[in-house]
């Protein structure tokens, strides 16, 4: 018995990678999201693309190690200089939180 596949064989590439961008060098895909009275482009990284780098998430104030998925705003009218590496359940949260999270002295900090 062969393996089953989820897909039909004629169909081709699905999702939203292939119809909002072409992942380039991120791996992922790219849509343009309304926020603060403004247009935000946010991209979805995979976690096998984030070269090794960490980055700090402004929701939380956590690192973000490499290897692990995350997600990347930026307002549509700035520059490169604005982006933004954030985990993707603080991005999605990011209107139930306050501002600036500031952690207490004794909070972990990973």
């Amino acid at each position: 018995m062969s393996p089953r596949r989820n897909r039909p064989k004629d169909a081709g590439s699905s999702g939203p990678s292939a119809s909002s961008d072409d992942g380039g060098r991120y791996g992922g895909f790219q849509s343009t999201e309304h926020w603060q009275g403004e247009e935000w482009s946010v991209r979805h990284v995979a976690g096998a693309s984030s070269e090794g780098k960490t980055y700090r998430c402004p929701g939380c104030d956590q690192m973000i190690p490499s290897g692990i998925p995350h997600v990347v705003a930026w307002p549509e009218h700035s520059g490169v200089d604005e982006r933004r590496h954030w985990h993707k359940s603080c991005w999605n949260a990011k209107d139930r939180r306050t501002s600036r999270v500031q952690r207490s002295r004794n909070a972990p900090r990973f």
